[in-house]
């Protein structure tokens, strides 16, 4: 199976949406689509014998144009508001001359009689006809699909109103001056107007629903600096090969995702690694595209480059979340689908009960073209998706990667969140817990010459040595005559001083006294495992090392608890161990020993008793329990993004993402629940008023005044959705 997202114009409605999708999903070798209205986008899932012309081809069946494969650096070139501005002083003279009718006296002093001012506003009409040609056009093959939409009830509305205006031209011709007051040639040019007012307001909307989106996109740069033949060469990024050796001076970006093959600097990684602080970065160490440098000069091998590279994966995770549709989606798809033919059947009852109780043909031709003008399927069609849009921009921005929208809709009711333990409550690798430094050396002075041995060590407790060096920016010095001491630690000479770096052992083969069994028993109740320091016979320090807690998980189940979620460790590690940093949590219900299918186990049985389950793992060991979840989060570094099978991948391995999930969830449900209110709300009011039941108080409209309605009640749904925007994400 193949995917691709086809970028579409000339969709206007969700029933042009869903018209779309309803018409490629009866395609031979089309298993999946879904149409996305705000992004202007199809996602479509299908087979092997299919090609890209082939989808071109039935989306032009359909009515609508395909641009082709969606591009994030697409640009767009848009004359509507040019037109927009010409038609605007168009109108103006149209309807100063519209208005005439009412002047008998001045009509006649500039044409010689009524015929002819009828047929000079017939052809003053006609630039808004081909104005109007692509509303027609999809209107009339939308109807011809059986997939009628808002052009469908635009494009009667107008052509009944001209259709009328015509009939009343021919009674002039034939000398019935009279029904000079009859003609609604301004009626069918408002209306074509103000539709097309409507939608280039709808697009600037929209365009600011995609802004976090395009935030992404505008990461990496555009050029990149290759190393050719030891001379520099700006080139774009589409023409950097894999294997290019790329420069990075002070204050560029990085341009593609690399490896570093000469220099140090310090690079900006804020917008994958959620941290402000510079890190520090040479020989060997990866880079990625998008990220600063900040102060050296580097150069780095290309390795993913264009769809393969880190940024271009978060955004296509973006953008095939925004192309999927929550349940809520489906529902109101469902609706919008009859709501287009109910439109036109109401229209019609009304323009043959005017006419049977024996109301003027022009009131029921007037009656009937406002009913098809006022409704408004944009309104329903926009209600999800816009806050979808939006919503998936935000969390994408605070390294929540959201694969599918449903979990929008998901999250807020989730009850119960069971974390795994090793990788996700804590880092998973050994970490420097506690330092004791009983030394006259500072303690940056005292870690570099035990950080600079364990450089040279194999061992597992090393690594924790080098992280921490990497992460305090410490400069390692040389090393002479290093030893390994099977069982007990090592040797080294660091400035002709002779270092020992071990367990306690170290104090029976020195034959030395241990004046600190206290603090050693302290560490090792903490779960520390214990490394000692001496230099020359003196102990210099006792460090605890440990798997140790991920900053921000205690303020993550702290406010988790505040949302009143039942919190669960699911781990296996023995309890002893497991309780230990439950109770540094403040977890109380701990699942110990447990293996990964019997974790599966557990979150099934917690669904079967009706619990809305979040499974919080490291996305790879945990993957069936992941699956099985409700919700399933994945604790993933950015580059294994596309690997990733979980719903929801913390981009920054942050905890406290989560509660913010939560809050996104909630805030979203909410926006699209007032969205559609508004939207049923509106039609609720303005189809009564349309067909006239309200006339004995007073109240009615027109057709110009019904193409403004439709037009405002669109811009009402797209101004509260963009209220997401400005939500408050603190706990």
């Amino acid at each position: 199976m193949k995917k691709v997202i086809l970028s579409i114009d000339g969709m206007s409605c969700s029933a042009c949406a869903m018209g779309l999708e309803k018409y490629l999903k009866k395609q031979e070798g089309i298993k999946e689509v879904s149409v996305n209205l705000v992004l202007a986008q199809a996602f479509i899932t299908y087979t092997e014998f299919l090609t890209l012309d082939d989808l071109n081809r039935f989306v032009l069946e359909a009515g609508f144009k395909s641009l082709g494969e969606y591009k994030p650096n697409r640009e767009e070139h848009i004359t509507e508001k040019k037109r927009l501005l010409f038609f605007t002083v168009y109108i103006i003279f149209f309807m100063i001359f519209s208005m005439l009718y009412k002047k008998e006296n001045i009509i006649l002093s500039i044409f010689s009689n009524y015929s002819y001012y009828t047929f000079f506003l017939f052809f003053l009409s006609l630039p808004f006809l081909f104005y109007g040609f692509s509303i027609f056009k999809k209107g009339i093959v939308s109807l011809l699909y059986k997939m009628p939409n808002m052009d469908t009830l635009v494009t009667i509305g107008v052509f009944a109103s001209l259709g009328y205006s015509i009939f009343v031209i021919i009674r002039i011709f034939l000398g019935d001056d009279p029904f000079t007051y009859h003609l609604y040639f301004d009626s069918a040019v408002m209306v074509i107007y103000f539709v097309k007012l409507g939608r280039y307001i709808d697009y600037k909307s929209k365009e600011k629903t995609k802004d976090s989106i395009k935030g992404l996109v505008q990461i990496t740069p555009t050029f990149a600096l290759v190393k050719t033949n030891n001379k520099e060469k700006e080139v774009t990024i589409d023409e950097v090969k894999k294997g290019d050796i790329l420069i990075a001076k002070p204050g560029m970006k990085i341009a593609v995702d690399g490896k570093i093959v000469t220099g140090e600097t310090h690079i900006n990684e804020s917008f994958i690694t959620g941290e402000s602080i510079p890190l520090k970065k040479g020989k060997n160490d990866k880079v990625v595209a998008g990220s600063i440098n900040i102060d050296g000069y580097i150069e780095y091998k290309a390795e993913l480059i264009g769809k393969n590279s880190t940024i271009s994966s978060i955004v296509h995770l973006v953008m095939e979340a925004t192309n999927t549709k929550m349940p809520i989606a489906r529902l109101v798809d469902k609706i919008s689908a009859y709501f287009v033919p109910f439109i036109l059947l109401f229209a019609f009852i009304t323009f043959v009960s005017y006419l049977l109780f024996s109301f003027p043909l022009e009131d029921a031709v007037l009656t009937f073209v406002t009913i098809l003008v006022v409704a408004c399927p944009c309104a329903l069609g926009l209600a999800t998706p816009l806050a979808i849009v939006i919503s998936e921009g935000i969390c994408a921005q605070n390294g929540i990667l959201v694969k599918k929208s449903e979990i929008l809709e998901l999250a807020k009711d989730i009850d119960t969140v069971v974390f795994d333990k090793t990788g996700t409550l804590t880092c998973g690798d050994i970490r420097i817990s506690k330092i004791y430094n009983y030394s006259k050396y500072t303690e940056e002075k005292l870690m570099e010459k035990i950080a600079s041995i364990e450089s040279k060590s194999t061992h597992p407790i090393g690594n924790a040595f080098l992280f921490y060096a990497k992460s305090h920016s410490l400069k390692l010095k040389p090393v002479k005559k290093m030893e390994v001491l099977s069982g007990v630690g090592i040797l080294g000479f660091v400035h002709s001083k002779k270092i020992y770096i071990g367990n306690e052992k170290l104090f029976s083969m020195l034959s030395i006294e241990n004046p600190y069994q206290k603090e050693e028993e302290l560490l090792r109740k903490l779960g520390n495992s214990i490394v000692y320091v001496i230099e020359d016979g003196v102990i210099l320090s006792l460090i605890g090392v440990k798997d140790i807690v991920r900053r921000n998980a205690k303020k993550t189940v702290m406010e988790l608890k505040c949302l009143r979620k039942d919190i669960i460790m699911l781990t296996g590690d023995h309890l002893e161990s497991a309780q230990k940093i439950a109770n540094e949590l403040g977890i109380s219900h701990v699942i110990a020993g447990v293996l990964p299918k019997d974790k599966k186990k557990t979150i099934t049985d917690l669904i079967k008793n009706g619990k809305k389950v979040m499974m919080v793992g490291d996305g790879i060991n945990d993957a069936p329990s992941l699956a099985h979840a409700t919700v399933g989060v994945s604790m993933t570094g950015a580059t294994d993004i596309a690997a990733d099978s979980a719903d929801v991948i913390l981009l920054h391995n942050k905890l406290d993402k989560i509660a913010m999930l939560i809050k996104i969830s909630k805030e979203t449900v909410t926006n699209i629940k007032r969205n559609l209110f508004w939207a049923f709300f509106y039609n609720i009011c303005m189809l009564p008023i349309a067909a006239g039941i309200l006339k004995p108080f007073g109240i009615f409209m027109n057709p110009m005044i019904a193409s403004f309605a439709m037009v405002l009640s669109s811009f009402t749904v797209v101004m509260n959705a963009l209220r997401l925007k400005k939500i408050n994400l603190d706990l």
